[in-house]
C-alpha cells in the first residue's frame, strides 16, 4: 500500500503545481524600445512555491505562443519582450532536474565576476589593489569595475594607467569637497586625503535573465592625525543583463549615498569626480576611436556638455567594440553634463576618459539624513551601434511601458 501511494503522489503532484498565474498585455510604446520590461508588485500565491518548479512566459505569436525568458525578482517580473507581441501569459510550471542560472556570479578570490555563460562580464574588484611598483603608496584602491568586456572577450577598460595612477576602470569617487572647511579629495588618491573602499557584499541575485551583486562602500577621509573617518556610505548595485540573440550586455549601475556627518559634506562643482567614470582600453586612442553624444556632438566639442546618452566605439586589432552609456531622466543635472578628454589629450596620445559628471557645473550638498541615488546603464557591444539604436536603448531605460494586468493573480 505505501509503494501504491508514493507512486500516485509521483505523478499527481507535477499536474498539481502547473497553474497559470497571470495574463497581460503591454502598451505600444514597446516597439520603439529596447530594454527589460517589469512587471512590479507582482507577489506569488501563498501555493505558488517555486521549489521544484520555473515561471514559464509565454508570448502570443501568430495564433500560437513562444517562450521568453525571463526572472522573478524581490515582486517584480522582469523580461524582454518579444519583437511585436503584445499578449503574455505567465505560468509555472515543475522542474524535476537542478536549473543552473546562465547568469552568474562568481567570487575569484579578489573580485566578484559576473558571467553570462562562459563568458565574463566584468569583475568588480573587493580586494585592494597595491599601488604599480615604485609608485607612491597612496594609489591602492577597491571598489571598482575592470575588466569589462565586450561579447567577444576584448577588455573596454583599463587601470592605473602611468598617465592618471588613480584611474581605475568604471569608478565614481568625488573630487573637489569640503569637511568643516577642509578640504578632501576622494579621487586623486596621490593627495593621500580620502579614498573609496569596499566594505561588505549585501546581495547577490542569478537567474537566467540577469545577475547582479550589491556592494556597500565608504568615501573615508583623513584629520591632521591620519585618523580615519567615514564621509559617505554608498551601496552600489551592479547588474548585468543577458540580451536576446546575443546582440551584446546591459550594464546597470545604481548608486545610492549619504553622509553619517551631521554637518553634512559639500561637493563642490569641478569638471570631474562622482557619477560614472570610464578609462577606456590602453588600444583605443584619437586615431581609432570615436565619441557620439545625444545631441550630436563629436569627441571635439563633447566636453562639457550635456546628453542623455554618449557612444563610444574603438577598433584595434581585434575588432570593432563599443559602449553607450546612459543617463536617467530622475538624475541629478538631467542630462548630466559630461567629461570627455579631447583628442589631443595625454600629450597628442589622444587616450579616452569619459564621465557623466552630475557637479560639473553646479555644487551639491549632502546633507544628513538625505539619500542621493544616480542611475546608469550601458549598452557593450561588438561591432558598430546607430544612433537610432542608442536612442531605442535609451529609450528603454528611462521610460516606462505601461503593462495592463488582465487576469489577477489567483
Amino acid at each position: 500500500m505505501k509503494k501504491y501511494l508514493s507512486f500516485v503522489l509521483f505523478f499527481l503532484t507535477p499536474a498539481l503545481f502547473s497553474q497559470t498565474l497571470l495574463h497581460f498585455t503591454l502598451d505600444d510604446s514597446v516597439a520603439q524600445r529596447r530594454g527589460p520590461v517589469a512587471v512590479r508588485g507582482f507577489v506569488l500565491p501563498d501555493n505558488a512555491s517555486l521549489d521544484n518548479t520555473r515561471l514559464c512566459l509565454f508570448a502570443a505569436s501568430g495564433g500560437g505562443s513562444t517562450e521568453v525568458t525571463c526572472q522573478y525578482d524581490d515582486g517584480t517580473l522582469w523580461f524582454f519582450a518579444d519583437g511585436g507581441s503584445r499578449e503574455y501569459t505567465l505560468v509555472r510550471k515543475p522542474e524535476k532536474k537542478m536549473h543552473l542560472p546562465l547568469m552568474r556570479v562568481r567570487d575569484e578570490g579578489d573580485a566578484y565576476v559576473l558571467y553570462d555563460g562562459k563568458k565574463p562580464v566584468l569583475a568588480y574588484h573587493y580586494a585592494d589593489t597595491p599601488p604599480p611598483a615604485g609608485a607612491d603608496g597612496n594609489y591602492h584602491r577597491s571598489g571598482y569595475i575592470h575588466p569589462l568586456y565586450s561579447p567577444s572577450g576584448m577588455v573596454l577598460t583599463r587601470i592605473q594607467p602611468p598617465d592618471h595612477l588613480h584611474h581605475y576602470g568604471i569608478w565614481g569617487p568625488w573630487t573637489k569637497t569640503h569637511i568643516d572647511g577642509k578640504e578632501v579629495d576622494f579621487w586623486n588618491l596621490g593627495k593621500g586625503q580620502g579614498r573609496v573602499r569596499f566594505a561588505g557584499l549585501l546581495s547577490v541575485v542569478e537567474g537566467d535573465l540577469f545577475c547582479s551583486i550589491t556592494v556597500r562602500q565608504e568615501h573615508v577621509y583623513y584629520d591632521d592625525g591620519r585618523n580615519e573617518h567615514i564621509a559617505i556610505d554608498e551601496v552600489v548595485t551592479v547588474r548585468a543583463w543577458h540580451l536576446p540573440g546575443d546582440e551584446g550586455w546591459l550594464i546597470d549601475y545604481l548608486t545610492t549615498q549619504s553622509t553619517p556627518l551631521t554637518q553634512g559634506i559639500m561637493l563642490d562643482a569641478y569638471r570631474y569626480g562622482g557619477g560614472l567614470g570610464y578609462r577606456a582600453t590602453e588600444k583605443w586612442d584619437r586615431h581609432n576611436s570615436t565619441v557620439l553624444t545625444s545631441e550630436g556632438k563629436t569627441r571635439q566639442e563633447a566636453d562639457a556638455t550635456r546628453a542623455r546618452w554618449c557612444r563610444i566605439e574603438g577598433t584595434s586589432p581585434a575588432g570593432t567594440s563599443g559602449i553607450l552609456f546612459m543617463d536617467h531622466p530622475a538624475n541629478r543635472e538631467y542630462p548630466e553634463p559630461m567629461r570627455v578628454w579631447p583628442p589631443d589629450a595625454n600629450e597628442g596620445r589622444g587616450d579616452l576618459f569619459f564621465e557623466f559628471c552630475p557637479i560639473r557645473l553646479h555644487g551639491w550638498h549632502f546633507a544628513y539624513g538625505e539619500k542621493h541615488t544616480l542611475r546608469y546603464r550601458m549598452f557593450v557591444y561588438d561591432g558598430h551601434s546607430t544612433k537610432e539604436e542608442a536612442e531605442a536603448y535609451w529609450k528603454g531605460f528611462s521610460g516606462k511601458i505601461t503593462v495592463n494586468i488582465n487576469t489577477p493573480l489567483p
